[in-house]
């Protein structure tokens, strides 16, 4: 029996070429300590990054059909990123699976949410060239899709300035202003900070090196402020 069974029967899917499941866990570091002539799962990868970009994207088109194109780009975003991705393939033990070489085992490799969130990203390749398009919404509806509701509801995907003048906006129906109160380094590595103002009163700060970053920082700064007021 493969050592995969246990994988296919937690995913409840049926894979046809056995040999694409496992190219799914072969990391690069591997073929280069092994000196076997066979593929890494970088391929896959790359087609299931792409794979899974276009499905939660149809989900979210579907499911969420008031929000404008920048609130679905945020919320996509919010979960097609290494962090979540990682936590998902922890949950179905990718790691367990992974061939990695002596040294990449050593430095955790199996643990790493960089290499768990591309070995997540193979899989759906794989299981997409073997089974379609169906078989990957399959998986995705259990692991990631379910985390979209709670995710909208605490507005968690939007960014700081976005949510801090929605909650300003609600009280106060005036909108947040951010200055630059501080310039600082040569031109071509300025600090700059920022402060946000609500009625003429500060409400947060933020240092960045771009003016951009800094009223983020500011933004996020004043949300702790405002919900502890």
């Amino acid at each position: 029996m493969s050592e995969l069974e246990d994988l296919k029967k937690q995913l409840k899917i049926k894979i046809k070429n056995e040999n694409l499941l496992k190219l799914a866990f072969i990391h690069r570091s591997y073929l280069n300590e092994a000196k076997v002539k066979k593929e890494s799962n970088e391929r896959l990868e790359f087609l299931g990054d792409s794979i899974l970009s276009f499905s939660v994207s149809k989900y979210l088109y579907l499911n969420y059909p008031k929000l404008p194109e920048g609130e679905l780009t945020n919320l996509r975003s919010s979960v097609v990123k290494t962090q979540t991705l990682a936590i998902i393939a922890k949950e179905l033990n990718l790691g367990h699976f992974l061939k990695l070489s002596r040294g990449e085992e050593d430095g955790g490799g199996r643990n790493n949410p960089s290499i768990l969130a591309d070995t997540f990203e193979a899989l759906l390749g794989a299981v997409f060239l073997d089974s379609g398009l169906s078989a990957v919404e399959k998986i995705l509806d259990k692991y990631l899709f379910v985390l979209f509701p709670q995710i909208f509801k605490d507005k968690t995907y939007k960014d700081s300035k976005s949510s801090f003048q929605e909650m300003v906006q609600e009280e106060t129906k005036v909108s947040p202003v951010y200055k630059v109160v501080n310039e600082k380094g040569p031109d071509h590595a300025k600090e700059f900070t920022v402060a946000v103002f609500v009625n003429n009163n500060i409400w947060g700060e933020g240092l960045g090196k771009s003016k951009q970053e800094a009223e983020q920082k500011a933004a996020t700064s004043a949300i702790e402020k405002w919900k502890r007021k």
